[in-house]
């Protein structure tokens, strides 16, 4: 008789889930991690009074009721409503694409009509019947002011090429909205957790065992011992020692800086869309949270190529990519006691929700609820 009934590989938000729902229903559970802490990406660490998102600005919007309900069983969640600022040169213009984006790129555009009129001018103007490229698509979309200011140039550190050989694909929509609301999301729920994101798989894990600073891989044949059925969240190809290819992704180096000033740029997340400055981002942590203290803490987010050993990010969709990926997923589909979730085990992007959503729906149709 094994010794646990799951072993899930990762505490991040799909892991984390799935031990929660398990334990739950008194499953025994076993979660293993090679990181020191618990909550993947999401993970929050609190210094001078201000909870330091450090792997990213992580911004909880959903407007699914199921999820919106499940996570706030652990948590409790303030009124931030994200609204980014882009800066380009000696400009600051407000995001996501609006009213207010409109009126400071091109002066005297004040009413839905002048923003119209200015944006199909320049699509008929630059656009192209069947666009090849992401440049050629952006300008479709958008115009030509609008992608030289605002996404070429941060699309371009983004993905370490220039717009013209990357393909359309990857932006196959902007948000173009003509209103004068910066809010970026449009879902109904949003927010930041009030005493950070950590507590909140502190209170998921707390019927589980968890062991962490332990890679899967490197003990895999003891840890498949212990449990009847695997969760695993870990890289899929890595899973399988990469024997159909190497995934590939796109990685992200933050640099952190500590001021003995209370405030630092007055917003959340300040974009920076030059190609002349080599950071995409910078993060002013106690702006999530409108800390009180009389420090303040930035990350500044530069993207860089990804290699085994770095952290992944952003999956990179193309044809090579996907047809490895394709691979795996056979493979993965031949075990019967492991099941693969999660962002990094179905190469895929996923939002938190989505996150929470995945691993849910996943119990269900396992009928693992019902065991």
């Amino acid at each position: 008789m094994k010794q646990y009934d799951y072993l899930i590989v990762g505490a991040g938000l799909y892991g984390s889930t799935c031990a929660y729902l398990l334990s739950s229903i008194g499953k025994k559970v076993l979660v293993v991690d090679k990181r020191s802490h618990i909550g993947g990406n999401c993970y929050t660490e609190k210094r001078e009074n201000i909870n330091v998102h450090k792997y990213g600005a992580h911004i909880f919007h959903t407007s699914n009721d199921t999820v919106w309900h499940f996570i706030n069983q652990f948590t409790k969640f303030n009124n931030f409503i994200n609204s980014p600022i882009a800066v380009y040169e000696n400009e600051t213009f407000n995001l996501p694409f609006n009213m207010n984006t409109f009126s400071k790129i091109w002066p005297g555009v004040i009413t839905v009509k002048d923003a119209k009129r200015k944006i199909e001018g320049e699509i008929q103007k630059y656009g192209v019947k069947n666009p090849k490229n992401l440049e050629e698509q952006a300008i479709n979309l958008v115009g030509r002011s609008i992608y030289l200011k605002l996404v070429k140039g941060y699309t371009e550190k983004q993905w370490g090429k220039p717009c013209e050989a990357l393909p359309p694909e990857i932006i196959k929509r902007l948000p173009v909205r003509f209103t004068y609301d910066n809010n970026y999301f449009n879902d109904r729920y949003q927010g930041i957790p009030i005493d950070g994101y950590t507590h909140i798989f502190e209170k998921m894990l707390k019927h589980s065992e968890v062991r962490l600073n332990v890679d899967f891989k490197a003990n895999q044949q003891e840890l498949e011992k212990l449990a009847n059925t695997i969760i695993y969240t870990g890289p899929i190809d890595e899973y399988f020692d990469y024997s159909e290819g190497t995934l590939e992704y796109r990685s992200l180096r933050f640099v952190e800086d500590t001021f003995d000033f209370d405030n630092y740029q007055g917003n959340a997340v300040m974009n920076f869309t030059s190609s002349t400055i080599p950071y995409t981002r910078i993060i002013e942590h106690k702006h999530f949270e409108k800390s009180n203290s009389d420090k303040t803490i930035i990350s500044i987010e530069y993207p860089e190529k990804w290699s085994v050993g770095k952290e992944r990010y952003y999956t990179i969709n193309n044809k090579r990519n996907l047809d490895i990926y394709a691979k795996y997923s056979e493979k993965a589909k031949q075990l019967s006691n492991v099941i693969f979730g999660g962002r990094l085990a179905e190469y895929k992007y996923y939002d938190m929700d989505d996150t929470i959503e995945a691993a849910m729906n996943m119990i269900k149709e396992r009928g693992l609820l019902h065991e």
